[in-house]
């Protein structure tokens, strides 16, 4: 990469930091097989003065769902389940499923399917207030959060039947809605597989690719390299967020019998590299194969129908993409916000780590930051139209 790109880059996350919208960031770009770009910037501890390093452990939260999403096509090419199967084939809190209609509560067109839960059109929801599906949905996760720590933790199955039960804000299949779908595959996984979901991960998946500092905890050997996530206080300073997100919670060295598929991972750019360059190389990386080159293309190609994306109107930043197992996928690149090519996909977190895999350039992007409500901040357009030029 020419050196007024590598200056120009530098300054957009300088500029980031200095501004005080974040402690810190780095970020590493991966072109033709090749690192191009490395550079980072900031604190991952703030009043400790501790910098943002190249083996910093994020917290990756929805940058958490293209892995479940290869657990889920591991499971398919084994046979082990079918996409177009109802979700209660593996957990019965799906069985006779509602919509919440007008007030009213209506039986299902149709069951949810596996497929539904990987193309967020399940009808299902996250936590909220603006209905009845989020406010049953946020008494889920309250009951999650409320047993961290205890004997009585909410498990990963149970959790899922639990989301299965709440009632639904559409039909499944109707439109696109993104939600808590990556947390139900995750149990999902755990019936079909017969193993725990961290366990299935780490054999098929991590240890494989030798993407050692990923997991749904941290060794206590390794605790010093968390960094730590941070909010922006009513004065304008950071200060450390302390809050439990989505059944997620800070202190990464606690096991919790919620593994979220959704967003529980924490990993590094170094290790979620070798997974993006897997999928990348056609499902294939270092000699390990994950995934068949075909699953690769039917993972990665998105898959909402016309009348499903209408679900996609909402998010500015998802403007030109369509959505599928997971992930965006840039279809008209002349209406999104980055500049990009036709194909590239990935995910960001709440906390603000990136993602981005772009076939037609094979380049990866990646980006570790931990700021509460960031999903794809400023800076990461920045960086993509200074690539892109």
């Amino acid at each position: 990469m020419n050196q007024s790109k590598v200056r120009d880059i530098e300054k957009a996350v300088h500029q980031t930091v200095t501004s005080g919208s974040i402690a810190g960031m780095n970020v590493l770009i991966i072109k033709d097989g090749e690192e191009l770009f490395y550079y980072d910037e900031g604190y991952a501890d703030i009043e400790n003065r501790k910098p943002i390093k190249r083996d910093s452990i994020f917290r990756l939260y929805s940058m958490s769902k293209p892995v479940t999403a290869v657990a889920v096509m591991i499971l398919a090419e084994r046979g082990l389940i079918d996409l177009g199967q109802p979700v209660s084939d593996f957990l019965p809190g799906f069985k006779d499923q509602r919509v919440c209609q007008n007030g009213k509560l209506v039986p299902v067109y149709r069951p949810a399917v596996i497929r539904d839960l990987l193309n967020m059109t399940a009808g299902l929801v996250y936590p909220g207030v603006d209905g009845e599906p989020e406010i049953q949905m946020a008494r889920v996760f309250d009951e999650i959060i409320a047993n961290l720590g205890t004997d009585h933790q909410v498990s990963t199955v149970n959790a899922a039947n639990a989301i299965g039960r709440c009632p639904l804000k559409f039909h499944p299949g109707e439109t696109y809605f993104y939600s808590s779908g990556a947390d139900v595959l995750g149990a999902v996984t755990e019936v079909a597989s017969g193993m725990k979901f961290g366990e299935f991960l780490k054999k098929e998946i991590f240890e494989p690719l030798k993407m050692e500092d990923t997991g749904f905890c941290v060794p206590e050997r390794k605790v010093d390299r968390v960094a730590l996530p941070y909010q922006t206080a009513p004065d304008g300073t950071l200060e450390v967020y302390k809050g439990c997100n989505l059944g997620v919670q800070n202190d990464v060295t606690r096991k919790n019998d919620f593994e979220s598929g959704g967003g529980g991972l924490v990993s590094t750019l170094d290790d979620y590299a070798s997974f993006a360059a897997m999928l990348l190389g056609g499902g294939i990386y270092k000699g390990k194969r994950i995934l068949s080159e075909g699953t690769v293309k039917f993972l990665t190609d998105g898959s909402l129908t016309p009348g499903q994306t209408k679900g996609l109107e909402t998010a500015p930043a998802l403007m030109g993409y369509t959505y599928g197992n997971l992930m965006r996928v840039l279809k008209t690149p002349g209406q999104a916000l980055p500049m990009g090519s036709i194909g590239e996909y990935g995910w960001d977190g709440w906390l603000g780590c990136y993602f981005s895999n772009d076939p037609k350039e094979h380049m990866t992007i990646l980006a570790g930051v931990q700021q509460t409500d960031s999903g794809v901040l400023p800076v990461i357009r920045k960086i993509r139209n200074i690539l892109y030029r």
